[in-house]
């Protein structure tokens, strides 16, 4: 994979323009990074396009940083928020992020020539004093703040915006002057968070900090395939699990995935999906598996789901881990993969527990149980 083809693979915009990155990657080994957000004890689905990229930048020879947000976690991110983010102790970040380097080092190399940092951006905010921070803050308006999208929908609803959800993307700005970054990379639904970093780097080091936003995974609903809508697919799954789940997004999401997933080439894909579907996400599955787990992990995957989906053989069932209640648990292995879709099954009457009709989502399921979702769905509680 080029330079071009990094600059462009799965990439929605670049500031201030796609063409000086490129030429400035051409001149010197850049400095990068990612930052995550540690409000859930698991990586996601959502969170391996961050991943991806920034693989690629590392094939390339360039310094890459995965940075735990965890003390911006702390405050909360209100982008997409209409209401305020519930905040985070210290203790639920760290324990949150416990398996997070584990998770990384599948797509990352932390040991070889060019070895990726693992680093937390409590490291420097925590010193951060008050004098300091006003002093930072005065590179912004109350303006630029407030004319977010979210904010403005919260003033029309006569819903509180609290102080310290402006102090976000100042903290995360910081991020990057503090670590002298080239780059910056994150989800389109970023931008803003990642501009505040590009005008704090002009204002305190005259340095240009470019950003690339990249595209995010929608479903046919238009939400974004992710943990806070419910549906996500989380990197501590089982690989049967993760195989299944990416075997439950829709069709019309496929070529994207195969974008921002994978290496693979893309041409003529979308006409592969549309011949086939079933063919393309099965190899799209075993694709993403494979990289998560290795190839017998995917292989094993494979067969288990052709047998438990393709024959509908209820004599072989998958292991469903058990959530917080018969909802949770049977998600994954939904049509979209979404948890409001599992509660209205559940409440149709389309689950069986134990040759049960179960209609109530709360349902509490214990190890050991058979659970039938429709007529194709065959699972054992784990």
């Amino acid at each position: 994979m080029d330079i071009n083809e990094v600059l462009t693979r799965g990439v929605e915009q670049i500031f201030p323009s796609k063409e000086s990155l490129h030429r400035l990657m051409l001149r010197k080994k850049i400095s990068l990074y990612q930052g995550f957000d540690p409000s859930m004890p698991s990586l996601h689905l959502g969170n391996l396009v961050g991943l991806m990229k920034l693989r690629q930048f590392q094939k390339l020879g360039h310094k890459i940083i995965f940075l735990v947000g965890d003390f911006t976690g702390m405050i909360g991110d209100p982008t997409d928020r209409f209401a305020p983010r519930k905040q985070l102790t210290r203790e639920e970040v760290l324990r949150n992020t416990e398996s997070w380097k584990t998770q990384v080092a599948k797509i990352l190399d932390f040991k070889g020539p060019n070895p990726a940092k693992f680093l937390f951006n409590s490291t420097w905010l925590d010193n951060v004093g008050f004098k300091e921070l006003i002093g930072i803050a005065a590179n912004f308006t109350v303006q630029q703040m407030i004319e977010r999208d979210m904010f403005q929908k919260r003033l029309k609803d006569n819903k509180p915006i609290y102080l310290h959800e402006f102090l976000y993307p100042i903290a995360q700005g910081l991020d990057s002057v503090i670590m002298d970054v080239d780059l910056e990379i994150g989800g389109s639904d970023q931008i803003f968070n990642m501009l505040a970093g590009r005008s704090l780097m002009k204002a305190m080091k005259n340095k240009e900090k470019y950003v690339l936003a990249t595209k995010l995974l929608i479903d046919k609903e238009g939400k974004k395939v992710g943990k806070t809508e419910g549906n996500a697919l989380f990197l501590n799954s089982t690989p049967s699990n993760f195989y299944a789940g990416i075997m439950a997004l829709a069709d019309e999401v496929i070529p994207l995935s195969f974008e921002l997933f994978t290496e693979l080439p893309l041409r003529g894909i979308e006409e592969k999906v549309r011949k086939n579907p079933i063919k393309e996400k099965k190899r799209l599955a075993f694709e993403i598996v494979n990289l998560l787990w290795g190839g017998q992990a995917a292989e094993t995957a494979q067969r288990e789901f052709e047998k438990t989906f393709q024959e509908r053989n209820p004599d072989y069932p998958i292991e469903m881990p058990i959530g917080k209640n018969l909802a949770e648990t049977i998600a994954p292995f939904t049509t979209l993969g979404s948890l409001s879709e599992a509660k209205r099954i559940i409440q149709q009457g389309g689950v069986d527990v134990d040759g049960e009709k179960i209609t109530n989502p709360n349902f509490q399921v214990v190890p050991g149980s058979k659970i039938k979702v429709g007529k194709k769905i065959f699972g054992t509680a784990v």
